[in-house]
């Protein structure tokens, strides 16, 4: 350096002043960070929390649907979802691997299984940057047997994630009423039908969580604040279903609807004196478990449809109570001129000069004409209808309930009002109307729900009982109707349109119904079988225990026998079951028994044990250790139900199913993931697999089915 050299080192300006706004801006930002939750619009407690803190969903379980004994109609059960890790990094260091190495060989075995191509499965098993894949569809939602014939292949880096899925042990039983529920995209078992749908909100639970720290590989921090809510469980609902009277109920109306083809039939049991429901079924009907449902509604509370001459019941009571009915009045039957309209008979001739007690025996049209005419008028007719519950919703506790239609103003609408034509009802309506005539007067509201039980506290959220609208009629109207009831029925086929319906020894009362089917266009449909037959009644005549109510559309023919079987074979059934007139010599002798889990135990001493209650056991599988077995624990089976037990031989070979019911085929197939097809209903007569051959992956069974009983027409 020159002497004199001036040796000060000068500073840009420019970057002094810049340097001194950066160093300002980091300033002012760290006084926002220390002193504001939010920056730039973006939470910063939220961010960092995001970042360090996992949040899992424990998840509720759902409430069962139990029928009025305590047996299970709808439960969770364990699912499985078949995941293969693909990621090599699993086996490092490892002694025996823990990923897919072989993909070729797995996706060879397990295809099969799955029902699905070895293409699609190596396809999954070669994708790339992922650690695993779910083997889908096949493998999704797979039974507990399903699993354990992969688990026996032992292959490599093949597990299992287990979900909870809606399961209905007793398939088609019931199924109107119970509903389904199934699983959406986020894995949740949300209710869609039924007491499934419509009780959704208490059935599914709240789900709890399980909040903790977790460092930047994913693992829980040790000794850091966790915070669980537990989740709350889902209300348990029973129903005042009597478990053995549907069984009656669904078997006779399956063979029926097999035999005489209609349209659909339904029908509904109650207890006569406090209003709950026994049974309720229609045909055709649906399994929930694969949801083969043809239609959405129920048609015991949303069918609104003609009742016919079932309706007269309630004309004449309307008439009684007018204090001017005089049975052993009389008229001229054959036809009447109603305006421009005439007022035939059913059989059109007539029966000549009948008295009015008669007309109802016969079920006369030009009767209930004369009733309205000089007895009762259109408002009297209109306020009695209504006073019975028809035209609204009974609330019974199902969901989509029908009102019907009760619209009639002029005199040719009010007689065929009169009579059960040009208005609408309900099943369930005449049900409700019928427990008037059981309870002398006083009418009853229908009810299904016995009670709902919160599980985790046991308490009683909602308990169903007797529940009385009010007084509808005077004891002498009862007696009186009951009288004529009772001669529809126990009369020859000249003087009374119930003799169909008639049991030995078994004073039932009723009234039939016939009625035209509606056009659509302001007329009727045409033809024999265009007609809807119905059956109102219930018995003993003097102290009616029990209230049967049955309707057919359209049936091969017309045929009464359609409804008259089905009626009078659970009419008998249920007298029979509830003792209302003892016949010790027709009476089987039935047991009962409460389910334990007989999984894991060994199989001699779980046949020993059933053989104490005489319950048939279908066993599948030759091992000697029970791995799985339906119905599932905590349900009630009789001596005259079957039991399935699987064991830990998965060789299993075919059972000689002949004879078994379309509901215990079910549950087989179910059990063996069975391709299958169901040709008929009722009871099997063949079966394509044969009697101890082996089952395997490619097997489909073909099932024929016919109704039990040969109902022919006379």
């Amino acid at each position: 350096m020159k002497k004199g050299q001036n040796n000060k080192i000068k500073i840009n300006p420019l970057i002094l002043i810049m340097s001194f706004l950066l160093l300002c801006s980091i300033c002012i930002r760290m006084v926002q960070v220390s002193l504001f939750t939010t920056i730039d619009g973006v939470n910063l407690q939220r961010l960092a929390s995001s970042r360090t803190t996992k949040t899992d969903v424990l998840p509720a379980t759902r409430g069962n649907i139990y029928d009025i004994d305590g047996n299970v109609l709808a439960q969770n059960i364990s699912s499985y979802t078949v995941i293969a890790y693909l990621d090599p990094k699993r086996s490092e260091n490892q002694s025996r691997l823990f990923h897919v190495a072989d993909k070729k060989t797995t996706a060879e075995k397990l295809a099969p299984i799955l029902n699905m191509e070895v293409s699609n499965i190596e396809n999954l098993l070669n994708r790339q940057n992922v650690t695993q894949v779910e083997l889908g569809p096949g493998g999704r939602g797979i039974t507990v047997l399903t699993k354990e014939r992969i688990v026996e292949l032992r292959l490599p880096g093949i597990d299992f994630i287990e979900t909870q899925r809606r399961y209905y042990p007793n398939g088609r039983f019931l199924s109107y009423v119970i509903g389904y529920a199934k699983s959406n995209e986020k894995k949740e078992i949300i209710g869609e039908l039924g007491i499934e749908g419509l009780y959704n909100e208490d059935l599914k639970g709240v789900d709890g969580f399980l909040e903790f720290q977790r460092d930047r590989k994913g693992y829980r921090i040790p000794n850091t604040k966790e915070i669980r809510i537990d989740p709350i469980d889902g209300k348990d609902i029973y129903l005042t279903i009597n478990h053995n009277i549907q069984l009656f109920v669904e078997r006779v109306l399956a063979e029926s609807y097999t035999q005489f083809s209609p349209e659909w039939i339904l029908m509904v049991v109650a207890d006569a004196k406090d209003g709950k429901i026994l049974a309720s079924s229609s045909y055709p009907s649906f399994d929930p478990n694969i949801r083969d449902l043809t239609n959405y509604l129920d048609p015991v509370v949303s069918y609104a449809f003609e009742p016919g001459s079932t309706m007269k019941t309630y004309t004449y009571m309307a008439a009684m109570e007018s204090n001017k009915y005089n049975g052993s009045d009389t008229f001229l039957s054959g036809n009447i001129a109603i305006g421009q309209d005439t007022i035939r008979e059913w059989n059109v001739k007539g029966w000549g000069t009948i008295t009015y007690d008669q007309g109802f025996a016969l079920s006369s049209n030009v009767g209930i004409a004369r009733l309205v005419q000089e007895y009762i008028n259109a408002q009297i007719l209109r306020d009695y209808f209504a006073k019975l519950g028809f035209g609204r919703r009974t609330d019974i506790g199902l969901p989509k309930e029908a009102e019907g239609k009760m619209t009639f103003r002029y005199p040719i609408e009010i007689v065929t009002a009169g009579f059960g034509q040009g208005i609408t009802t309900t099943a369930i309506q005449h049900i409700q109307a019928l427990t008037a005539i059981s309870n002398n007067g006083i009418m009853l509201k229908p009810y299904i729900i016995d009670k709902i039980i919160d599980p985790n506290t046991d308490e009683i959220i909602l308990q169903g009982s007797k529940q009385e609208l009010g007084r509808v009629a005077s004891q002498s109207t009862v007696d009186k109707i009951k009288e004529l009831m009772y001669e529809v029925i126990h009369n020859d086929m000249e003087t009374g349109t119930g003799f169909p319906f008639k049991v030995e020894g078994l004073d039932i009362i009723a009234k039939t119904g016939t009625s035209q089917i509606a056009d659509g266009r302001g007329g009727y449909l045409t033809g024999r079988q265009n007609v809807i037959r119905s059956f109102a009644g219930m018995y003993p005549k003097d102290d009616p225990q029990v209230i049967i109510y049955a309707a057919v559309k359209k049936p091969l023919n017309g045929s009464v026998r359609s409804i008259s079987i089905p009626v009078k074979t659970v009419a008998e059934n249920v007298a029979k079951y509830l003792n209302i007139f003892p016949n010790e010599n027709n009476i089987e002798d039935i047991t009962n028994y409460n389910l334990p889990s007989f999984v894991n135990k060994n199989l001699s001493d779980v046949v020993k044990e059933l053989n104490n209650y005489k319950i048939p056991i279908i066993k599948l599988g030759n091992g000697n250790k029970v791995i799985n077995q339906y119905p599932l624990p905590g349900v009630t089976i009789s001596s005259k139900d079957k039991i399935f037990i699987v064991t830990n031989d998965l060789n299993i070979r075919m059972p000689n199913i002949i004879g078994w019911s379309s509901r215990e085929v079910s549950t087989l197939i179910n059990i063996l993931n069975l391709d299958y097809e169901l040709d008929g209903y009722g009871f099997v007569v063949s079966q394509s697999i044969s009697k101890d051959a082996l089952i395997t992956e490619k097997s489909k069974l073909l099932v024929g089915l016919k109704p039990k009983f040969n109902l022919k027409e006379n």
